[in-house]
């Protein structure tokens, strides 16, 4: 029987529903029938409990312990029954008046889940203030349910005193954990309802219950009902559970003919379940009546099991049913003139008949109610909850109002939740469905009932969860994914989740944004299935459900946006591109991580030629290339062009273009082409007024704008008349341009670290005229964000779930936004996706290469091997003196000697030599030892992985670059000969199927999914060999991400893909041209993260004992990014659990739901205190899993332990005795709410920085904000507590930091060292200074590179400087990471240049060896050919890096000579020379 009842719990539990229950406002009736609002909090012990008679609904104080006594307590012969409503708050009221007309029968008392626990955080902070070491606390594990004080005692004593139990809904882990210790105690019937898997064994009616049998068996009803279960459903293993609800509705029809006790007692439970899910309240009177009479029967000496079934079961009042499917409307539903009928439609068909229908036009007009126009207006599916239109909840019939009258026509079909997907399949259908069933290319289930379907232009989920199976659809995520993907795909149409916050406030929302469950329930979990821009349409006020019209009109305007771009013909299209220009001044323009700008933007702008749209004459023109285009942008993008104002910028280009066609090398070349190499691209500029950008925007915001932004300070892109200028470069019906700069000059990034500011007026002027209005500069159908990344998603606002106020919402508008993002940047995507609106299009990442040795390195390798050949065949004497001393010579000519000592003796690692000469006292056993590591170490260097130049988007890889892409993830387990073999084999096959991706993607997922042949077991090479066909065959079909990107433009459905790693996660991440999204949160961290997480943190403690004399490190501070947690699955949480000694706990559909403390006793070692560092995307997208961390730190800091074993413990006593009071145990630890990043390279960018110690006390001083579920209560999203945090960095011994990929390696971003470098430096500013050297004493940092496919043992632990070693040997200095780059031309020069800047960084937190600069400055600099081809490529990259190296020398990073130096100042006085060309006032003003 057990197999069938989880099923029921799975409706739910599936969806995750463990929201925090102090989202729900518990509602109190009182004595005169007055309500009372406990908004956002738990009941203290004083709080009163419902309690409902005849009379009226009273409040009744109750005692503690309360009467045991079952027998006492019916002496009124009224059945004390109490109900715990979890996630239907909005049902409350029902069941009190539904329970007060039955009069002397029962006694009802109603809790919220959010009653059933009491708020711990400050309890514990006063036992905390006033034990001792020695005290006690008590164990939360090992306590009677009458004395545990996280009960609330009025809950508890309720529940002891009660004759029946019903719970519905019950998810979160601590309020299960509760309610189970209570349970037993309750000798009733006790009815859980759709709750966790725990939960469901404790239903129990008479002889009935779900409890699993002593032999093994399940319990459950006779065979022949047994046999009816699989009578009900379509048969498709994704149909079981909408199935299963059919069953729950007629299972006690069948049970009538059935006798037995145990098939009445079913009978009951099957019943009460039917009433309670019909809703309303004369179903749930009759669900209270018959669980009164069945306990008045278990209490009977005379237990009469027939008498109950003819006189009660028999008798039951029929159940009012409401179709589990169907459609409503609200003119339909209101008419007076239909009561007879029913007010619901049966189908799709039958709802449009009507709805076009006279009758329905009569009937609004007389209701006042305005419909949208059929025959113009879009035609969209809406899903409702069936719950909340039988209930009645007035923001369904509001929302469809407000569709309407936007002129929307909107097809309402409501449902339980799991048959979302089938309504899709059998009742849908688009025109695209509708051609390719035509033609051949799909066919329709056979469930399809073309007579009930109606055709529809996009499809709105408003319940959010997966598409197949609802809240219990995604235990099999793979599987249920794919039948998502083929649904929609074959529909074509786009698929919005948009609903109102079922767990939140709305002032909640508006405060803080969407937490907890909220985000998962409408973004992660819709995400998987491709849904886009979700929008949150309202929230709680007390226990109903309200919408916000604004946010409605915001979700009608997309989807009719997205709409009108199908309806449009691609030759009418006109559509906006932005690429990047920042950081300004060092030639970024026209660039982006990892994607080759121009030529991708020239491949984008062919393609959508081909597709029809309006390109002029640029595919005809043979000279038109993607690098004259951004060579044109980076001249408008010049201040002093922009200062000339719209009218004079197309003159400033011409004066460039005659310039560089007259061969001024200057210029760029690329403008030197006929035509400019712009295919007859034209300047379009406009300026903007303050009045006309306040009436584009409107009081209220321009308001905000102007209080930011004073006419002395008006920002970037200002003409000298004080107008924005908003300009680009149009091509046919195609506008280009660059995205305007967040900040003003010496603060570039000011914008995102202020949460009140707003952006600058230019920037909103842009965005403004791209939107639809006849005074717009270029009124767009919709825009493309060309590359990783742009900033509109990163403007001040709500954190998720925009809002009118959220400056990314006002920018983008009603804009469709395709947004071309790399494949393996699953982290900050998601905010591209939520805050921007973003449909996001992956690329590919570039080829990979191996490292090698070049120049002394080679050198070196040569000479160990001599060395070692020699000892082999003749013995050490044959290594002479002079060798000797060249290898040593070569070796720190290199650097090496920092990676790998010379120990003056073997045996003795506390000597190693530093002179220029060996002494004559070193033995050649210690020489030998020391040759034979350093061989090992150049064989490591040599297999460094780097990106080998950047990606073209759409290109497919060369063969070269698919071999490079096989070796990088096989290494040597894979030959040659193996890997050419492969790509032969895929280069043979029919690509016939290539240009119907959708068939290849269906394919792929039923062969993945077919029955396998158990008779033939594989070798690990076949499977290998299929693996690497795999990876081939999809990097081979790179050209979908041009395909799919035109796909959204017309308005499609992108098919989703998790974003991930090639190296880490090979075919799974694969095809790109997909719209990427991140991992399940609940599922943090996985078994295989766990694994390595836990072996890390015993490296990262082995390696500290032993450079510590073996002392144990109190306190590591771990950086938690969104980044490497997605991509690693939650490595780095591991290793915060693995150093506190913790461990996840799983419920039962393995979702995490607690961290549990290991004991001492098992875990054998002191807890290791930990300073959690949260990127704001970690902070935004992984809140429980915040949550959880911050309930582990709070138990750890109470419990029951010595002090020297819990450094937890120490720290906070030691807080606690300073004088702090509050939250001594938070640890986890980020930026302002809703503002992101630590400023740093910001500051070293510009240069504005005093000393290394400043930049440490900017990352502290942006990073103060404690963040967990004890925050206040959770009623704020971070409290500024900087006496923790300097407590934390004060006893900080070591930093953790993992690396997740090889593109974005420390040296590579700037992100590394302004958030973990500076962390560093700021925890070095607390240290005590050593008198011994006067200098504060170092904090080590731990290196984890978290990439690569080499299973659970490959756990690396090194220092930051040996891995900047190993990068900027393998990159930065490598000439073949360096030709590579100069062959990608401007976008390949500022890749060089920003890891020059990325070097000042890391020599301020850290160490940069000077061997570095020194190479740098010869690779770069003094090299005079390529110095001449990085100034002719992008002569502000160029300056950049002259800049940063005599930065570096002049701030003491770097010691070189004198005649270096002058060189290098000659050369930047060249490039400012170059840069200020054309740029300067005189150039400007001989331009006119």
């Amino acid at each position: 029987m057990r197999s069938f009842y989880r099923p029921i719990s799975f409706f739910w539990l599936f969806g995750f529903w463990a929201h925090e229950a102090n989202a729900f406002s518990t509602y109190i009736p009182g004595r005169q029938g007055h309500a009372a609002f406990l908004l956002g909090k738990r009941v203290s012990r004083s709080h009163a409990i419902f309690s409902t008679t005849l009379e009226s609904p009273i409040i009744k104080e109750s005692n503690v312990r309360g009467n045991l006594d079952h027998d006492n307590n019916n002496k009124n012969g009224k059945q004390k029954i109490v109900l715990v409503a979890g996630f239907e708050s909005f049902n409350r009221e029902q069941y009190l008046q539904a329970a007060a007309a039955l009069g002397d029968q029962v006694e009802l008392q109603v809790f919220a889940d959010s009653d059933i626990r009491l708020d711990l955080s400050v309890i514990q902070q006063q036992e905390r203030l006033h034990q001792s070491n020695n005290e006690v606390s008590a164990s939360n594990n090992k306590v009677d349910p009458l004395v545990d004080n996280t009960i609330n005692p009025i809950f508890r004593e309720a529940v002891l005193q009660a004759d029946v139990f019903v719970g519905s809904l019950l998810f979160d882990y601590d309020d299960v954990q509760a309610v189970l210790r209570l349970l037993p105690a309750v000798k009733g019937p006790r009815l859980l309802f759709e709750c966790a898997t725990e939960l469901m064994e404790f239903n129990q009616v008479g002889s009935f219950n779900m409890k699993p049998s002593s032999d093994g068996s399940a319990p459950g009803p006779p065979p022949a009902i047994k046999a009816i279960l699989s009578k009900f459903g379509s048969g498709k293993e994704e149909d079981k559970l909408a199935g299963y609800i059919k069953l729950l509705k007629v299972g006690p029809d069948l049970l009538k003919f059935v006798p037995g006790d145990k098939a009445a007692d079913l009978r009951t439970w099957l019943e009460c379940y039917r009433f309670w899910n019909q809703g309303g309240q004369r179903n749930v009177q009759s669900m209270l009546q018959l669980l009164a009479k069945r306990s008045e029967l278990d209490r009977s000496m005379q237990h009469d099991e027939g008498s109950f079934v003819k006189a009660v079961l028999d008798k039951l009042p029929p159940v009012q049913v409401t179709p589990d499917v169907g459609l409503i409307h609200p003119v339909r539903y209101r008419d007076q003139s239909t009561r007879t009928t029913s007010p619901f439609f049966d189908s799709p068909a039958s709802y449009m008949a009507w709805r076009t229908s006279p009758a329905a036009i009569e009937s609004a007009q007389r209701q006042g109610f305005k419909l949208a126009d059929v025959k113009t207006a879009p035609i969209v599916a809406v899903l409702l909850y069936r719950k909340h239109v039988i209930t009645e909840q007035k923001y369904i019939l509001d929302l469809l109002t407000m569709m309407e009258e936007q002129g929307i026509v909107p097809v309402p079909v409501f449902i339980n939740g799991v048959e979302a997907h089938t309504i899709v399949r059998d009742w849908l259908t688009s025109a695209e469905e509708m051609r390719q069933v035509a033609t051949g290319k799909i066919k329709r289930a056979g469930t399809h009932d073309a007579t009930k379907a109606v055709k529809v232009d996009a499809i709105v989920n408003t319940i959010g969860f997966p598409l197949v199976g609802g809240p219990a659809g995604s235990m099999q995520a793979g599987r249920d994914t794919a039948v998502a993907e083929e649904l929609l795909s074959a529909m074509n149409v786009p698929y919005f989740v948009a609903g109102p916050l079922l767990l939140q406030s709305i002032p909640v929302w508006k405060d803080k944004g969407v937490l907890g469950l909220n985000s998962v329930v409408l973004y992660g979990l819709p995400e998987l299935d491709g849904a886009i821009d979700t929008v949150v349409l309202g929230g709680l006020v007390g226990d109903k459900i309200a919408l916000v019209p604004e946010r409605v009109r915001k979700l009608t305007s997309r989807i009719k946006s997205w709409v009108e771009l199908r309806k449009t013909p691609p030759k009418d299209r006109r559509v906006a591109i932005s690429v990047y220009g920042f950081p300004p001044n060092v030639g970024a323009v026209g660039t982006a991580a990892l994607l080759d700008v121009p030529h991708s933007l020239d491949r984008l702008l062919r393609q959508m030629a081909k597709q029809g749209y309006d390109l002029g004459n640029y595919v005809n023109d043979p000279d038109a290339s993607g690098e004259s285009i951004i060579a044109a942008l980076s001249v408008l993008s010049e201040p002093a062009v922009i200062a000339l104002g719209a009218d004079r910028m197309g003159e400033a280009l011409q004066r460039k273009i005659a310039r560089a066609q007259a061969g001024d090398e200057t210029v760029n070349a690329a403008l030197a082409l006929p035509g400019a190499g712009l295919g007859g691209g034209e300047v379009v500029a406009k300026d903007v007024s303050s009045d006309e950008l306040e009436k584009t925007i409107g009081k209220y915001m321009y308001k905000k704008v102007r209080r930011a932004w004073s006419e002395k300070e008006r920002g970037p892109g200002v003409s000298r008349n004080g107008d924005s200028v908003v300009a680009g470069i149009q091509i046919g019906n195609v506008f280009i341009f660059v995205q305007p700069l967040l900040g003003v000059e010496g603060d570039p990034m000011r914008l995102l670290f202020e949460r009140d500011l707003t952006p600058h007026p230019q920037y909103i002027a842009t965005y403004a005229n791209l939107q639809k209005r006849p005074e717009s500069a270029f009124p767009s159908d919709a825009i493309i964000h060309f590359g990783m990344h742009g900033t509109a998603e990163w403007l001040p606002g709500q954190p998720l779930g925009n809002d009118k106020k959220s400056w990314s919402d006002e920018l983008i508008g009603a804009l469709p936004n395709l947004y071309v993002y790399a494949a393996n940047n699953p982290s900050e995507s998601i905010l591209a996706k939520r805050r921007g609106y973003g449909t996001l299009i992956s690329h590919s990442v570039p080829p990979y290469g191996r490292a090698g040795l070049y120049q002394d390195l080679a050198l070196l390798r040569e000479l160990t091997s001599e060395y070692r050949e020699n000892a082999a065949s003749g013995g050490m004497e044959k290594n002479s003196i002079e060798l000797c001393q060249t290898i040593y010579d070569t070796a720190n000519r290199c650097g090496m000697l920092n990676d790998v000592p010379l120990w003056a003796y073997h045996d003795d690692k506390s000597n190693a030599i530093t002179t220029t000469e060996l002494p004559d006292t070193l033995s050649s056993e210690a020489f030998g030892s020391w040759v034979s590591e350093l061989s090992t170490y150049l064989s490591v260097l040599q297999e460094r992985l780097f990106s080998s130049g950047l990606h073209v988007f759409g290109g497919v890889p060369s063969d070269d670059a698919l071999d490079s892409y096989l070796e990088a993830f096989y290494g040597d387990k894979f030959s040659s000969e193996q890997r050419q073999n492969v790509i032969s084999q895929w280069k043979k096959q029919p690509k016939d199927t290539e240009k119907n991706p959708f068939a290849q993607f269906f394919e792929f997922f039923s062969d993945l999914f077919a029955p396998k042949d158990q008779d033939k077991v594989k070798t690990e090479e076949e499977k290998m060999q299929e693996e690497a066909m795999s990876i081939v065959s999809l990097l081979g079909r790179s050209y979908e991400e041009v395909d799919s990107l035109l796909n959204g433009l017309g308005g499609g459905y992108i098919l989703p893909k998790p974003g991930g790693d090639l190296l880490r996660d090979g075919p799974a991440v694969l095809p790109t041209g997909r719209n990427i999204h991140a991992l399940d949160p609940y599922r943090m961290p996985s078994a295989g993260a766990w694994l390595r997480g836990q072996k890390a943190a015993q490296e990262i403690i082995r390696q500290h004992r032993e450079a510590n004399n073996g002392k144990y490190p109190e306190t590591v501070a771990v950086s938690l990014w969104g980044l490497d947690a997605i991509k690693t699955r939650g490595e780095s949480v591991a290793i915060v659990l693995a150093l506190v000694g913790a461990k996840p706990v799983k419920e039962g559909t393995g979702r995490i739901v607690r961290y549990d403390l290991i004991p001492l006793e098992e875990l054998g070692r002191p807890r290791v205190d930990v300073l959690a560092s949260l990127s704001g995307i970690f902070r935004d997208s992984f809140a429980n899993v915040v949550d959880l961390l911050d309930d582990m730190f709070e138990r750890a800091a109470s419990a029951d332990e010595p002090e020297s074993m819990n450094f937890i413990k120490k720290h906070s006593n030691e807080l606690i005795a300073d004088g702090t009071s509050e939250r001594t145990a938070a640890r986890l630890f980020s930026n302002p709410p809703g503002d992101f990043g630590s400023m740093v390279n910001e500051v070293v960018g510009t240069g504005d920085w005093e000393d290394d110690e400043s930049l440490g006390e900017t990352w502290r001083g942006r990073n103060v904000y404690s963040y967990g579920r004890n925050e206040r209560g959770g009623d704020v999203a971070g409290t500024a507590r900087p006496e923790v945090l300097d407590k934390l960095l004060a006893t900080t011994e070591r930093i953790v930091q993992e690396v997740d990929s090889v593109e974005y390696g420390l040296s590579d971003i700037q992100e590394y060292y302004a958030n973990t470098g500076a962390l560093k430096k700021a925890a070095e500013n607390r240290k005590e200074v050593d008198a011994a050297t006067g200098k504060r004493k170092k904090v080590s940092l731990s290196v984890i590179e978290a990439f690569g496919n080499g299973g659970d043992d490959n756990v690396s632990v090194r220092d930051v400087e040996e891995v900047l070693r190993l990068e900027y040997r393998s990159k930065l200095l490598n000439p073949k990471w360096r030709d590579a780059m100069l062959a990608q031309g401007s976008g390949g020069a500022y890749e060089v240049s920003q890891r020059m800047t990325a070097m000042i960084g890391w020599a301020a937190t850290a160490q940069v060896d000077n061997f570095v600069f020194d190479q740098a400055a010869e690779r770069y600099a003094l090299d005079e050919d390529v110095a001449k081809q990085l100034q002719r490529s992008n002569p502000e990259a160029f300056k950049n890096v002259v800049r940063r190296l005599l930065e570096a020398a002049g701030r003491g990073m770097w010691s070189t000579n004198e005649d270096t130096l002058g060189k290098l100042r000659e050369l930047y006085a060249e490039a400012d020379d170059i840069v200020e060309q054309g740029s300067s006032p005189a150039t400007v003003a001989r331009a006119r």
